[in-house]
């Protein structure tokens, strides 16, 4: 199967990956500084924000997978040439 990269796609597909990083590291990020509403930190409270993180994490790095298959090389478009010397 061959599919066609373009350059569109290609930057799409890594500013996608790239902005789900983002958010994880932004919900991580408050899972670590969630504080309750006594302002102590609490940490039991952000488990959402990390399920989140752990999510969005789990899907960048499907992406990241999908992205690289779209950037191998593509052996159909390899050019070959021999030398005379090697005949």
């Amino acid at each position: 199967m061959h599919i066609r990269k373009s350059s569109t796609s290609v930057v799409t597909a890594a500013i996608g990956v790239i902005a789900l990083v983002m958010i994880a590291i932004w919900q991580f990020y408050l899972f670590v500084v969630f504080k309750g509403s006594s302002s102590i930190a609490n940490a039991p409270g952000g488990t959402l924000h990390l399920w989140l993180a752990i999510g969005i994490t789990l899907i960048a790095c499907v992406g990241f997978f999908v992205f690289s298959v779209f950037l191998r090389h593509n052996r159909d478009d390899e050019l070959n040439i021999t030398s005379l010397d090697a005949l």
